[in-house]
């Protein structure tokens, strides 16, 4: 893996997903990068369950409407878990977001392509906890994103990005 290059090359993929099965053992190391991300005094808030059984996927796919989804052969749904861990604070939303990206670079390094998916579930419609019925995920718990996974069908394009000397500065903020 070049790390760098990977950072470099990921990004949020929109198209369809070819119809190739996701093997177990690439979910299995793409959640154990999820699961080896830093989290706050260590309290590892985040939970994660792979979805590539076709029935559930169906069930799925009727609630959530993003067209990745429907094609995607396999899910992973990412849940946290609120707990104090520092002064009455949590950090169970910094814990899910290092979990994810850790993710989504593991997805790009195995050649396969994804996208962060948080509003669209997690709004007023509450498919998030609607999906976390399906999968019978206990009420303590927040299904807050769902990644998408699969071959991209369609051409990668990659998102463009400001300058560095328009986000990044040394010594000081610059204008």
């Amino acid at each position: 893996m070049d790390m760098l290059k990977t950072i470099s090359d990921r990004t949020s993929y929109r198209g369809r997903y070819k119809d190739i099965a996701i093997p177990r053992d690439d979910l299995r190391k793409i959640m154990q990068a999820g699961l080896d991300a830093p989290s706050g005094c260590n309290q590892q808030t985040t939970s994660l369950i792979a979805v590539d059984d076709l029935e559930l996927l169906t069930k799925i796919r009727q609630l959530v409407r993003y067209p990745g989804c429907l094609t995607a052969p396999a899910m992973i749904f990412v849940l946290t878990k609120k707990v104090v861990a520092y002064r009455d604070m949590c950090f169970n939303v910094q814990d899910y977001a290092a979990a994810i990206e850790n993710m989504l670079l593991a997805i790009v390094d195995l050649g396969y392509q994804s996208c962060w998916i948080e509003g669209q579930i997690t709004d007023a419609e509450k498919i998030g906890r609607q999906i976390a019925d399906i999968l019978q995920v206990p009420r303590d718990y927040d299904l807050v994103c769902l990644l998408p996974v699969g071959v991209a069908a369609d051409p990668v394009r990659k998102a463009s990005k400001k300058a560095f000397s328009e986000r990044a500065w040394f010594n000081g903020y610059q204008n």
